[in-house]
């Protein structure tokens, strides 16, 4: 049976390369001679989710996606992002008058079928085809019919690959530049920063990729508490499609900053927060890093006006944190927020106002007492501008860029690349690709110094047409944590989004057997 000890460590490496965890051991071999140094290996699949970008008229949606060059796995490999499902609005069925009408019902049931068919045979053709690394694609779709989206990377454009959507409207309660990087499917996820507020409307996008529905509860989270809620458990997602949850319908209780948490009870989903503001635009909230008892908050604006912190505690202790910016020359605490007590399953804000006066920043959260390291989530609802000017974004806490991670969806000049080294000082290289329909890729290396924030505006591509995507890489140093803020002015507003680069998972460690199971019999 030699052949089948082969095969477990074959099988074994491919388990590792898609699900990112495998252990292979000899039977009956000890434990100090099974132990081996793992091996990195690139991933041979990927998988993300779009929400449906926008709701309005006036929307102007572009999609982005990309594969780095450079350690891929195997050569070739398909890289494809294609419609949801749209959902079916059953609400018409139950007008008594048009139930009368049985010639009627049933022209509209054919109407319907005939409708699901060309929805079906639509969801079947890819939005988005990446066909090689380290060159980006875009497409465009406007107004309120642009889909969700959902797909998978396979071979050598597994590894890294990495999509957004950036949508623009001008006009209209909704107006803002609204960015958001498609996410890999999961089934947890924590949204501190969101509302309920009746100055604001907010909706957590759930999208289903896979073949069998998914069911999701969402809970909510304030200042006192679990806010009650009796519609917010056992939300069905249809195969293959999105659902959208405005999240003042879930409770009676008006909150203008809560957590959100999002998990699911069967299936996975990738979920988002869209929130639009009266008089201040909005943006799309996606999931803090954690929990975690330290937390990076990385690419506050240099020029930003207001700056709020949300953090939540989801276990059963009370946490304590230190609340440190992380500026431009040095790493200091804020006159009179120097720390923060957030209480057990409640969500605490505080308002850091104009915290960054002129210089970039981000935020670093860690345990008052060391040995006292209460795991939190958070983010950041940030404003630039005043009056009826202001525009309004969120960031999250992220995690590292670790080895490699990657932002699609950069102009020429509209693009502006925040690095935070929080601990030692540490070396990143930045690739700028080539664009979606043209130009030479451009390197540069920066040196981030110990307890600083660095902002650079990123190089373009020589001879740049169409979208670019940057890429930064850890070359030495301690961990980097790093945010894209994308940045254009309509009509004397400065409209804005930023995006965090955590790792992009494009490697991972496939632990290899020490002994030769190939020796060995039943």
């Amino acid at each position: 049976m030699k052949s089948t000890h082969l095969s477990l460590i074959a099988g074994a490496a491919v388990l590792a390369a898609v699900t990112g965890f495998a252990t292979v051991t000899a039977p009956g071999a000890p434990a100090e001679t099974a132990a081996k140094p793992a091996a990195l290996l690139p991933v041979e699949r990927s998988s993300l989710v779009c929400p449906a970008p926008s709701g309005s008229d006036l929307a102007e949606t572009r999609y982005t996606a990309f594969t780095p060059a450079g350690k891929g796995g195997e050569a070739g490999g398909v890289a494809e992002l294609k419609p949801a499902l749209p959902v079916v609005d059953d609400e018409d069925e139950t007008d008594p008058k048009k139930a009368e009408k049985a010639e009627e019902a049933a022209k509209k049931a054919e109407k319907a079928e005939e409708a699901a068919k060309k929805a079906k045979e639509k969801a079947e053709k890819p939005v988005l085809a990446v066909k090689e690394p380290g060159k980006p694609v875009t497409a465009e779709a406007d107004g309120a019919g642009a889909p969700a989206l959902h797909g998978t990377a396979s071979g050598g454009l597994a590894p890294g690959w990495t999509a957004q959507q950036t949508t623009e409207i001008t006009a209209g309660g909704a107006r803002g530049l609204f960015g958001v990087a498609c996410t890999a499917p999961d089934t947890d996820f924590w949204f501190p920063g969101a509302s309920t507020a009746k100055s604001r409307q907010d909706y957590i996008h759930l999208t289903n990729p896979d073949d069998s529905a998914a069911v999701a509860d969402i809970e909510l989270y304030g200042p006192e508490g679990a806010l009650k809620s009796e519609v917010g458990d056992g939300i069905t997602v249809p195969a293959r499609s999105g659902v959208a949850v405005l999240l003042s319908t879930l409770t009676p209780d008006a909150v203008d900053l809560l957590t959100a948490h999002v998990t699911t009870r069967s299936g996975r989903v990738g979920a988002v927060v869209m929130s639009a503001e009266d008089g201040a635009g909005g943006d799309w909230i996606t999931a803090s890093d954690g929990p975690s008892g330290t937390l990076v908050l990385p690419g506050i604006p240099a020029d930003a006006t207001s700056v709020q912190l949300v953090a939540y505690a989801p276990g059963e202790d009370d946490a304590d944190v230190k609340v440190r910016l992380v500026g431009k020359n040095a790493t200091f605490s804020p006159a009179g927020n120097a720390t923060l007590h957030i209480k057990s399953s409640m969500t605490a804000a505080v308002d850091l106002k104009d915290i960054t006066r002129g210089e970039p920043g981000s935020l670093l959260l860690t345990p008052v007492r060391k040995e006292r390291a209460t795991p939190i989530v958070a983010a950041l609802r940030v404003v630039r501008g005043k009056g009826g000017k202001q525009e309004v974004a969120y960031i999250p806490a992220t995690a590292p860029v670790g080895a490699r991670a990657s932002v699609p969806d950069n102009g020429a000049d509209d693009a502006t690349l925040s690095l935070t080294a929080p601990g030692a000082a540490a070396e990143v290289k930045v690739t700028a690709s080539a664009g979606s329909e043209g130009g030479e890729p451009v390197v540069e290396t920066y040196t981030v110094k110990a307890g600083t924030t660095l902002a650079v505006t990123p190089k373009a591509p020589n001879g740049l047409k169409g979208a670019y995507a940057l890429t930064v890489e850890t070359t030495s140093g301690g961990p980097v944590h790093a945010a894209r803020t994308l940045a254009r002015a309509k009509g004397g507003v400065q409209m804005f989004t930023v995006q965090t680069l955590p790792d992009d998972r494009g490697t991972v460690e496939v632990p290899a057997a020490r002994q030769d199971l190939s020796v060995l019999d039943d």
